[in-house]
């Protein structure tokens, strides 16, 4: 038996685009207002008929197909996701039949901004115990579809989209060197969406800034340690909030990859998103260490750091 190994990472996005100057024609806002304070430059959205599930197995396909794996020899699918279109059946139930893996046993996990990363260390904990070989772990989400297109201080800051890797137990040294996972629901109410109430996303700003800045920066640092990161991948959220990671941390800010001004706030799906990007690109590779921070409602903010 050997260590959690990352065998591929993939992503998907839906075709349509939304530009800052498109939201100017639904709501009083403008490109250079919504740049200033987030960095977003546009964001992708679902069509009416799309799907979390849809993006999901759209990244599932591509994690096989790049891999070389079959779907048969998955024993495991978590989806980290917000939006699911149904509680019963889960998003990952509904992948685990798309793609025909009729031997994984697949479910959700909800932790807001922050569910890729309590995804991922689950699914290192089951690679782990040597009773699972082989498992996909997705953050995919809808966000467009709990927003409130008239409230100008969430709207512009959703986007939709998906990323995930899929993980086999090849490894040869520990993938996961480090980590620690926080909540705290008593800090709930600053953060909150409800969709079978139909609840729309409700944000304290200011209060989840700070949050952000004061809380996220404690949590890396007793993660890291005295280690070396090549790269930090936090969630993205807002380009000031990285800004601000950089300072606090005391890192170069081209330490902390980047991809909002694309996407906006794609939730759960951020982080692998930009992971498997970077992948591609070629700015993230085999031998790096990685800090992934997720941070979001609930509240919930968590940091794994990676040896790849």
């Amino acid at each position: 038996m050997g260590f959690t190994k990352i065998q591929a990472a993939a992503h998907a996005v839906p075709e349509r685009i939304m530009t800052n100057d498109d939201l100017s024609l639904i709501m009083e806002t403008s490109d250079e207002w919504i740049r200033s304070r987030t960095g977003i430059r546009q964001r992708h959205i679902v069509s009416e008929n799309e799907t979390t599930s849809d993006l999901a197995t759209e990244v599932a396909k591509k994690l096989l197909e790049k891999s070389g794996f079959t779907a048969e020899s998955v024993d495991f699918i978590i989806i980290a996701t917000m939006t699911a279109e149904s509680v019963m059946p889960s998003s990952a139930a509904k992948v685990q039949s798309n793609i025909g893996a009729i031997n994984a046993f697949a479910y959700d996990l909800t932790a807001a901004c922050s569910g890729f990363v309590f995804a991922l260390s689950q699914a290192d904990k089951l690679i782990g115990s040597g009773a699972y070989h082989r498992g996909i772990v997705i953050g995919a989400e809808s966000m467009s579809k709990v927003l409130d297109w008239s409230d100008r201080s969430t709207a512009v800051l959703f986007g939709d989209g998906a990323g995930g890797v899929l993980l086999d137990d090849s490894g040869e040294s520990p993938l996961v060197l480090s980590e620690k996972l926080q909540t705290d629901g008593s800090r709930a109410e600053k953060l909150t969406c409800s969709p079978m109430s139909q609840d729309f996303l409700k944000m304290d700003g200011r209060a989840i800034f700070d949050f952000a800045v004061r809380d996220v920066p404690k949590n890396i640092v007793e993660v890291v340690g005295d280690n070396e990161v090549d790269y930090f991948l936090l969630h993205q959220a807002n380009e000031r909030i990285l800004d601000k990671m950089a300072k606090k941390l005391g890192q170069p800010r081209e330490k902390f990859l980047q991809n909002l001004q694309n996407y906006g706030n794609t939730s759960a799906a951020s982080i692998p998103l930009l992971l498997s990007e970077m992948m591609e690109n070629g700015t993230v590779y085999q031998g790096q260490s990685l800090l992934i921070t997720g941070f979001g409602g609930g509240l919930t903010w968590g940091s794994m750091l990676l040896h790849i």
